[in-house]
């Protein structure tokens, strides 16, 4: 069936039907998605979950208002987040989902050096709301993150900051859906490399055991653009590296948690 027959057969133009396709329609109608589904001979299980789908396109995302202070392709981080519900993760600073609003704040300030106070503020509200995704109670995300250890003792702010943040690292490691491990500087470099900061996003099955999207991981960028990997060889890369850092972390979430309340006492005595 060509376009222009199915276009003829829903009763809209070649070139909104062109534009659902390529997923730059302005307006995605309930009604047409049901009526393309119904002649392209789709299953009822299928056209309820494409509908689902249309409905959700019409519902503004909270962080579209924020979108002028989003660098690069964030947006498109973010909302794969807040679909995740699983979080593999290894980072070199405390990972955003973890930080205090001091902390953040430090780490906006220096990476938006030019921006106004204005704009500082509405980043700061996208990284503090991301954490919602933690700390709902229904369905929160499971994360797990190996940290190393340099993001401790690397001082963000002043010695206040980094005391009130490692002491919230800390009490957020006991929630039952995260899970922090440290990674020494004693273990040097498991397979000989420090790969960088990653996160491995995976999004549960459906009712008959089948992913419901296909993993991805994210790899952020400096000068490049922020990478997403989804080919099966790279994130299988990945989930062994993750394997390798697990592994070299201290044995157990407790054994991780006494280092890092150590070092926010002792940041406490210099404030």
């Amino acid at each position: 069936m060509t376009m222009a027959q199915s276009a003829r057969l829903v009763e809209i133009g070649t070139t909104t039907l062109h534009r659902l396709e390529k997923g730059t329609a302005d307006k995605i109608r309930v009604r047409i998605v049901q009526h393309l589904c119904e002649i392209y001979e789709r299953g009822a299980e299928e056209i309820a979950a494409l509908k689902h789908l249309a409905e959700q396109a019409a519902v503004e995302n909270w962080y579209e208002e924020y979108s002028d202070v989003l660098p690069g392709n964030f947006d498109n981080y973010v909302e794969l987040e807040g679909a995740a519900r699983h979080m593999v993760s290894y980072q070199e600073l405390i990972p955003g989902l973890l930080q205090t609003g001091h902390y953040a704040r430090t780490m906006i300030r220096n990476f938006f050096h030019d921006q106004s106070d204005n704009d500082v503020q509405r980043a700061i509200e996208v990284r503090m709301k991301r954490q919602a995704i933690i700390r709902r109670r229904v369905e929160p995300v499971t994360l797990d993150v190996v940290l190393h250890e340099s993001a401790l003792r690397r001082v963000v702010g002043n010695p206040k900051v980094m005391s009130d943040q490692l002491r919230h690292l800390a009490e957020a490691s006991t929630w039952p859906n995260v899970e922090m491990r440290i990674l020494p500087f004693a273990a040097g470099m498991p397979m000989g490399l420090l790969p960088g900061p990653f996160v491995i996003m995976d999004f549960g099955a459906d009712s008959k055991g089948r992913p419901v999207e296909p993993t991805v991981v994210y790899v952020e960028g400096l000068v490049t653009a922020n990478v997403y990997l989804q080919k099966q060889v790279d994130v299988e890369r990945y989930c062994a590296v993750s394997v390798a850092l697990h592994d070299a972390a201290l044995n157990h979430p407790v054994e991780s948690r006494a280092p890092v309340r150590k070092l926010a006492k002792e940041s406490q005595q210099w404030t």
